[in-house]
């Protein structure tokens, strides 16, 4: 170990831009944040300003220098993470075009549905590992093409959210290797960035530059952005990370079959495997730790779906949420017959169907109110063991689980899916951020004295919850039953969405 080596990690982040200093091995000395501004001008779009992406991040990464002055002398590199596949686009001489396009963005339907005729979807998935979808940056550069064609005219590069603020710390124009795996731009088998589907983006393939890996040196801090940012120049910038994969290696997904199961907002799933095995069904990102991929997905409704019903249903309790748990404590395994749907957003993965509904099947006037949060907090256990199902379908073999954000305080919650899926669950304490796993990058790129693995010093778990082995019977029934139900309402969804 390098001695009182510090290191940054700084985060790009939908809603806010963080910068956390890290004195080696695991010591957080300061985190400083400002907010992002997510901007909707119209249905579907998500666009932000990397201008003030890079405002936001000259003034953290000040504040937390300020918090520790002397760590500028021992400052070993910085990592920044970020959105993925966000978009920014540079004319020749480096001037943002346009606000970025965010990966939730929706608006470029028809691109994707073009995508489909020109390229077999099957032929896509095998070739890139993902399918064709809103995410791919060919389609939103074609709806910048059909749409803003004087800025498509003056595009002469691409860049992701990171590799933006890269760019402006270093003035090295580069893309971080998963950004272009998810971008649709990186093939499988040569592990490079393809000609042809850079040529489905309809852009010169200059345009989208050489990557580099995570860990390998992307540039040095130039002189004026040290004059803006108060790191010193010639710091190495390492190649960046998507800020949902440097999220689950900082939660401690380090070895082959680790997964993390996250309870926020939305509900996401990341493994870490020694394998490849692309599947429409699941996103494809790869690992931090270099011959290790992550295969993933992500459930569009969790957290914000039980924030809807306990606004609905408890609107006047002090902490709702934790006062249904009592109620569903009271409720049986499988909750009595009811079940629910969790697609109140529709879902992403593992269906991929955005028409899909909430529901709940089986009510009486016997039911109550713990019986519905009980359902629907089995109903997000179920939609984990579907991509768990899925997972081991295709070979790969999830074995431990941990559990991360706000829902994973919830000890009824955890103890259900431990039930649900036959496995012990290990919560988090407290779940370090992407900001975290960007600095370790840091600190393995610059051969700080620590290794991959050391991230899991830093972690502090809760008590671990075991399956309840006299409930499997009843949650394989139901989880069984929950599948039939989607299956059986599909039409009916597509019905129901159909204009009238």
């Amino acid at each position: 170990m390098i001695r009182d080596t510090h290191v940054i990690g700084l985060d790009i982040g939908t809603t806010s831009t963080i910068a956390l200093l890290l004195r080696l091995p695991g010591t957080v000395v300061a985190v400083a944040e400002r907010p992002n501004t997510l901007s909707s001008p119209y249905p579907g779009w998500a666009e932000e300003d990397p201008q003030q992406w890079w405002q936001n991040a000259c003034a953290v990464l000040r504040e937390v220098l300020q918090a520790e002055p002397s760590a500028r002398r021992s400052l070993a590199g910085l990592c920044v993470t970020g959105m993925v596949p966000a978009m920014v686009l540079l004319d020749q001489d480096g001037r943002v075009l346009r606000p970025s396009i965010q990966q939730s963005d929706g608006r470029c339907a028809a691109e994707v549905q073009a995508l489909v005729q020109e390229a077999d979807p099957d032929a896509f998935l095998g070739r890139t590992g993902n399918g064709i979808n809103q995410q791919l940056i060919a389609a939103k550069l074609r709806w910048i093409e059909k749409h803003e064609p004087e800025t498509f005219s003056q595009v002469a590069t691409v860049l992701g959210s990171y590799d933006y603020i890269n760019y402006r710390l270093t003035g090295r124009r580069a893309v971080e290797f998963n950004w272009a795996l998810e971008a649709g731009f990186v093939e499988l088998a040569t592990g490079k960035i393809a000609d042809e589907l850079v040529a489905l983006g309809h852009v010169a393939r200059a345009a989208i530059p050489d990557f580099v890996r995570a860990h390998e040196v992307t540039g040095h801090v130039n002189e004026a952005a040290a004059a803006q940012s108060g790191l010193p120049q010639g710091l190495p910038v390492f190649g960046g990370a998507a800020d949902h994969i440097a999220s689950a290696f900082a939660a401690g997904v380090v070895s082959p079959g680790d997964v993390l199961l996250k309870f926020g907002g939305a509900g996401d799933i990341i493994m870490a495997s020694e394998t490849a095995r692309p599947d429409a069904r699941l996103f494809l990102d790869a690992h931090l730790v270099p011959g290790l991929w992550a295969p993933n997905g992500c459930m569009a409704s969790t957290g914000s779906a039980l924030n809807w019903l306990a606004a609905t249903i408890a609107p006047d309790a002090h902490r709702p949420h934790a006062a249904l748990d009592v109620l569903a404590a009271q409720v049986a395994p499988a909750s009595d017959g009811v079940l629910c749907l969790p697609y109140f957003l529709g879902e992403k993965t593992p269906i991929h169907d955005p028409l899909a509904r909430g529901v709940f099947s089986g009510l009486s006037l016997g039911h109550g109110r713990g019986h519905l949060w009980r359902a629907l907090l089995e109903a997000v256990a179920f939609g984990f063991r579907h991509h768990i199902e899925v997972m081991r379908e295709l070979g790969y073999a999830p074995r431990r689980f941990l559990t991360s954000d706000g829902g994973s305080r919830s000890r009824i919650w955890m103890q259900i899916v431990a039930d649900v899926l036959q496995q012990p669950v290990q919560p988090l304490e407290a779940a370090h951020g992407s900001s975290v796993g960007a600095a370790f990058v840091a600190a393995i790129g610059a051969d700080a004295g620590v290794d991959w693995n050391d991230v899991t010093r830093m972690l502090r778990l809760a008590e671990p919850l075991k399956p309840t082995a006299g409930n499997a019977r009843a949650y394989d029934r139901t989880f069984a039953d929950f599948l039939e139900l989607y299956t059986t309402l599909k039409p009916h969804f597509r019905s129901v969405a159909a204009p009238r």
